[in-house]
């Protein structure tokens, strides 16, 4: 019913909505005859009395479908108050043409069969059988009346009996407008929301690609940094070994979509592989522990999410200190029912623990985080980031999902 309505605000043609209107005069007009049939059918003249109601049903049909043509003859984009007034004046006119109609096939309309019988109060009985009247007196012979036919007429008793006709139409006519209005309105609301809906989704969608991509050109600049100093100090072996594992990254990172979801398992494989590239340049100042139970592993993260969390516990942890720093991967089920995960770098207190100057940093990489966060889950995610004793920690939460939930 409102794929109908839809297409037309899409195309504005005057014609839009027609198989909505076609369904709603058809089930007005449905109602009428029912009506009229049950009524045919307790006057013992069936076939007469639908007949003659035939020639009211054809005018009516063809002028409620004038309603709708005049309907949408506004211009699109009008507002649903000048639809009703215009739907208003266009019922007004269909009622009264539908009286003339009614007059001016008269002579088509035959007497029927029917008889009514009513009891007086004095006692007599009057009998209206087609245009005849009877009336049975006690005593004497019994009246005989005929009512003239329509045409007969003047011309003031006919605009008397159009004027009565036009008023029981009109509301007629007005109900279907109504009903006919409000359905389309409808469905227009429906379809703008969906467009909103889609635009939306549209723009998280590009936001999330956007912050995603955001994060390799920063990754692939400092993972060829440390590639360089490899190969310019002479240790061969562990460029061809971060080189290969720098390959299987790059190969496995790229070929997911920006938008779509893995398993913090499959995210944690990934920056396995980023850390194993890490240790080829830091084999003795880097240590990693890896802690995430299979009860979390299949919960759902925005693909690469971890990434410039471990990339900044290298660059301002790692690369900052002498010291042998220790990242740490965390995750645990909530309370709440949302899984968190916990990136931390730490350094033992002591000798070795001097300072290099710190890295500067603009913010991008934990505010890309962030962001990617609340575009992927709303306020279903949390974002907490600050310095510990000896290091530093990066909290998020996010809802707790697997595979399983999804296919049901």
């Amino acid at each position: 019913m409102r794929h109908s309505s839809i297409q037309a605000a899409k195309t504005g043609h005057p014609f839009g909505g027609l198989g909505f209107a076609i369904k709603t005069i058809v089930a007005f007009w449905l109602i009428y005859l029912t009506t009229v049939c049950v009524r045919a059918m307790l006057s013992g003249d069936f076939w007469g009395v639908v007949l003659n109601r035939a020639p009211t049903v054809a005018s009516g049909i063809v002028l409620t479908f004038g309603i709708y043509l005049v309907i949408h003859s506004v211009r699109e984009g009008a507002g649903i108050r000048r639809r009703a007034v215009i739907a208003t004046i266009a019922s007004i006119t269909a009622a009264m043409l539908q009286g003339g109609a009614i007059i001016a096939t008269s002579p088509l309309v035959n007497d029927t069969q029917s008889e009514y019988r009513i009891q007086a109060r004095e006692g007599a009985v009057i009998v209206q059988k087609g245009r005849e009247i009877t009336i049975e007196r006690n005593s004497g012979e019994p009246l005989v009346f005929t009512l003239p036919q329509i045409e007969e007429l003047g011309a003031s008793q006919k605009m008397r009996i159009a004027a009565d006709a036009a008023v029981v139409w009109l509301f007629f006519f007005a109900a279907w407008s109504a009903v006919y209005i409000a359905g389309v309105s409808a469905g227009q609301v429906a379809a703008s929301r969906r467009k909103i809906a889609e635009a939306e989704a549209a723009a998280q969608a590009a936001q999330v690609r956007a912050l995603r991509y955001q994060v390799n050109p920063h990754f692939l600049f400092n993972t060829l940094n440390s590639l360089s100093s490899l190969v310019m100090t002479g240790r061969t072996e562990r460029a061809e070994s971060m080189l290969m594992a720098l390959s299987t990254f790059f190969r496995t990172s790229l070929s997911l979509d920006p938008a779509e979801s893995v398993t913090l398992a499959e995210e944690i494989d990934l920056q396995r592989l980023y850390l194993d590239i890490e240790q080829a340049r830091f084999p003795n100042r880097l240590s990693v522990d890896i802690d995430v139970p299979d009860e979390v592993a299949k919960t759902k993260v925005p693909a690469l999410i971890l990434q410039p969390i471990v990339e900044n516990a290298i660059k301002y942890g790692v690369s900052a200190t002498r010291a042998k720093v220790t990242i740490k991967i965390h995750a645990e089920r909530l309370f709440d029912g949302r899984v968190q995960i916990d990136i931390t770098n730490s350094m033992p207190e002591g000798k070795g623990s001097t300072q290099r100057p710190r890295p500067s940093g603009t913010g991008t990489g934990l505010t890309n985080v962030c962001q990617r966060l609340d575009a992927h889950f709303g306020n279903g995610a949390d974002c907490r980031f600050g310095p510990i004793d000896h290091g530093f920690k990066v909290s998020i939460a996010v809802p707790a999902t697997n595979k399983e939930d999804e296919d049901d």
